[in-house]
């Protein structure tokens, strides 16, 4: 009987494309494998073989994944940038940047739930809510930060001439240490990112009930039917009012 009532409530919007998904999901992979062989690179293990040096060449291969998923990072951003252009409008830039008043006051009713836990009410937004939107854009601009320095500091020992393209970074930066230590830094940002976003998450996911969580390998949410017709402006007074 639940369930019958649950069905006429709700709706089902198409939100995220599978473009977006495939990056959502491409990105996720490269992050792990970057983070992990960037902190074998950053603090190599003491490891020691008795056979020759060219079957043990262990550090080579991890410095050869990493680079490959820099590759792959970096153009599949390039990608999400375009789509962000072209996608419908819940990829939109204009999402991301919190350019209205109503954004500001889904912002302060999302802390509301998340860091001041004086309310477990649901955001009522289809796409991103609007403090998601703004940390993904601040996430974006670090994916640029770190491909800038991943790739300048790749320069240096690359013959190739899409590396070299970046060999002005480091120069600018002030050298390779500085360079290194931004490189470093941003990796642990996308670590502790990374386990903060999967917590909110599922944490949404259970107060809100839309389907969140399976929304980013199906791309479908479940809302409640008059939400997206809401004028966002009054729908987030009413949350500001509660």
């Amino acid at each position: 009987m639940e369930t019958l009532v649950r069905e006429e409530l709700v709706r089902k919007v198409y939100v995220w494309e599978l473009p977006v998904r495939l990056y959502h999901w491409i990105n996720a992979l490269c992050i792990v494998a970057l983070c992990i062989t960037g902190y074998l690179i950053g603090r190599p293990p003491a490891l020691q073989s008795a056979t020759e040096a060219s079957f043990s060449y262990w550090f080579g291969t991890v410095r050869f994944i990493h680079f490959i998923f820099a590759f792959l990072f970096f153009f599949n951003f390039v990608f999400r940038v375009y789509w962000g252009f072209v996608g419908n409008k819940f990829s939109r830039w204009n999402n991301f940047i919190p350019l209205k008043k109503w954004q500001w006051r889904e912002l302060m009713c999302v802390l509301k739930v998340d860091i001041l836990q004086v309310s477990d009410r649901p955001i009522l937004s289809v796409g991103h809510n609007a403090l998601a939107s703004l940390t993904y854009f601040f996430t974006f601009l670090a994916f640029v930060l770190q491909s800038l320095t991943g790739f300048g500091l790749y320069a240096a020992m690359s013959t190739s001439w899409f590396p070299d393209l970046f060999s002005w970074i480091v120069p600018l930066l002030g050298g390779d240490f500085m360079t290194r230590q931004i490189h470093h830094i941003l990796m642990w940002f996308f670590i502790i990112f990374g386990m903060i976003h999967v917590y909110l998450v599922f944490y949404h996911d259970y107060i809100e009930r839309n389907g969140l969580t399976s929304s980013m390998i199906g791309g479908w949410k479940f809302i409640e039917e008059d939400v997206e017709d809401v004028n966002p402006d009054d729908r987030t007074k009413r949350c500001m009012d509660k």
